[in-house]
């Protein structure tokens, strides 16, 4: 991978993404709309600067757009050149991200997919890979990133786009706590599920049946068990540990399900007070959900 000087008026907001077939374009498209871009595919060079004039408009709600383009429009290079000129003519600056691979990888990963590579024409992959990559010189000579995805995964390449292009509010892990009962299914989207009916129950507690764990009596009876705080205090150092490595493999949202029979009292409590011990980890979002808690 090669990091070229980058112009100080690069923008941030607009990118565009360009390179081989095959090196991972579309996956990187992928990527970024995950990270909250808009992202417009496969754009012909000529109508790339009707799109950024649509999209960075003053009642536009788009505020970072990312644009794929690639040599699908045979008059590729020239043209896309050319929208380079233009756009910084008007005083922008795009992050151009050309990405690469060598013609072994280039090769197996058509092989992979069973499909002609867009300058094959009549010829073999390989004099089409070389045609591209003649055609593209000019356009990753003025690329401001070149990413070489050879030996990358798509975990790789997911940390490499976010290294490069996030800011704050991309790198902040959500995390939803939520309690639900088991009589109603377990959450099929959980990363994490704990069950909790090892705890005395207060629904045969005549004064607590009608509760709810979000009510002090009844936090107070569940909560106060001799197993519930230990309990809490493995689960909560258990989310601590594997939150950095779920970061680090590109998954930016985390559910955490609690379980009891119906969802009213035990889960809700334990939720509850889980989401008092996370909130403080840092780079996180809560999001604290009851899905039971008004169901019969």
């Amino acid at each position: 991978m090669s990091n070229q000087a980058l112009s100080p008026q690069a923008e941030k907001s607009l990118v565009l993404i360009t390179g081989m077939s095959g090196s991972g374009r579309n996956t990187a498209a992928s990527v970024l709309e995950e990270m909250g871009w808009y992202v417009a595919d496969n754009l012909p060079p000529e109508l790339i600067m009707r799109m950024v004039e649509l999209t960075f408009e003053a009642d536009s709600p788009v505020e970072r757009l990312a644009i794929v383009t690639d040599v699908r429009s045979r008059a590729f290079a020239g043209n896309l050149g050319e929208v380079l000129d233009g756009l910084r003519a008007e005083g922008r600056q795009p992050y151009v991200i050309f990405f690469d691979a060598n013609d072994d990888t280039l090769i197996a990963r058509y092989d992979s997919v069973r499909r002609m590579h867009p300058l094959q024409e009549n010829g073999t992959l390989t004099q089409g890979i070389a045609a591209e990559r003649q055609m593209l010189l000019p356009i990753k000579g003025m690329s401001d990133l070149v990413v070489d995805t050879s030996d990358m995964s798509v975990h790789d390449l997911r940390r490499e786009l976010e290294h490069q292009l996030s800011d704050s509010k991309d790198k902040v892990q959500h995390v939803t706590i939520e309690s639900f009962g088991f009589k109603h299914g377990a959450p099929r989207d959980a990363d994490m599920l704990f069950d909790v009916r090892f705890l005395p129950n207060p629904y045969w507690v005549p004064e607590l049946r009608a509760g709810r764990g979000t009510n002090k009596p009844v936090a107070d009876y569940v909560l106060g068990q001799p197993e519930a705080q230990g309990f809490l205090d493995r689960v909560a150092s258990l989310v601590e540990l594997v939150l950095p490595g779920y970061r680090r493999e590109g998954k930016s949202f985390m559910t955490i399900a609690i379980g009891c029979t119906g969802g009213h009292h035990r889960s809700v409590a334990v939720t509850e007070a889980l989401a008092t011990r996370v909130e403080g980890l840092q780079g996180i979002e809560l999001n604290v959900v009851h899905r039971d808690i008004d169901r019969n």
